[in-house]
């Protein structure tokens, strides 16, 4: 029931947001996606037992505020068969640095009673580019985490390179905080060529450093298409 009076309460937030932009901007910006991956890795963990994913999403952005939704197939081993996020927050600059502050929330089709997998997290992100070169970090807070756990904090710094044109180089180093299930470190690299205007090509490297098929070190190939 908390987490529905969340979900609730999240959605009613994504639509003030929207309106309130719209109301500013006079304009809403409506973008979507769809990726095809070898695998759905999320912060060192596979989310589909090494299996294929297929991914979609939509993306709202009216004036400095943003919200947007994305879907993809999942599997933890038990009956559940997808993951549902719905997202929102706001966008700006201070000091030639980029300011992101948000919340998302990440529910669950078909999940077994009493799993308790469905969570909100909130963000605060900071980047800033240096020519070719982005560097960034970001933190998340779950005060009601995945599954077992509760309180949660994932930090994360972010580095990206444009060498060339339609090629990026990007890697990132994450530590995820738990209070009932060990903490770890985990970290990913690869290199992205957008083949034209709309697909993109990224293969990536992920790994973490927690014992388990799931967590392995992989190699992740995605193609991603937004239009």
């Amino acid at each position: 029931m908390r987490f529905q009076a969340s979900c609730a309460a999240l959605a009613a937030a994504f639509v003030t947001l929207s309106a309130a932009g719209a109301a500013s901007a006079q304009d809403v910006d409506i973008a979507f996606n769809a990726a095809v991956a070898s695998d759905y890795v999320f912060r060192g963990f596979s989310q589909t037992d090494e299996d294929p994913a297929f991914q979609a999403g939509v993306d709202l952005t009216a004036g400095s505020f943003y919200s947007g939704a994305w879907i993809s197939n999942v599997d933890f081993g038990d009956d559940t068969t997808g993951e549902f996020d719905v997202y929102g927050g706001y966008r700006t600059e201070a000091g030639g640095f980029a300011l992101d502050f948000g919340v998302v929330g990440y529910l669950y089709f078909d999940e077994p009673s009493g799993a308790d997998y469905g969570y909100v997290e909130y963000k605060a992100a900071i980047s800033r580019a240096f020519g070719p070169v982005t560097a960034g970090a970001v933190v998340f807070y779950s005060p009601d985490f995945f599954g077992a756990d509760d309180e949660a904090v994932y930090t994360e710094a972010n580095l990206a390179f444009s060498p060339a044109d339609k090629w990026t180089v990007s890697g990132a180093l994450g530590y995820q905080a738990l209070d009932v299930n060990a903490d770890y470190t985990t970290w990913n690299a690869g290199v992205s060529y957008a083949l034209n205007d709309v697909y993109t090509l990224d293969v990536r490297y992920h790994d973490a450093d927690v014992d388990g098929p799931l967590s392995d070190g992989r190699i992740v190939g995605t193609i991603k298409a937004f239009f």
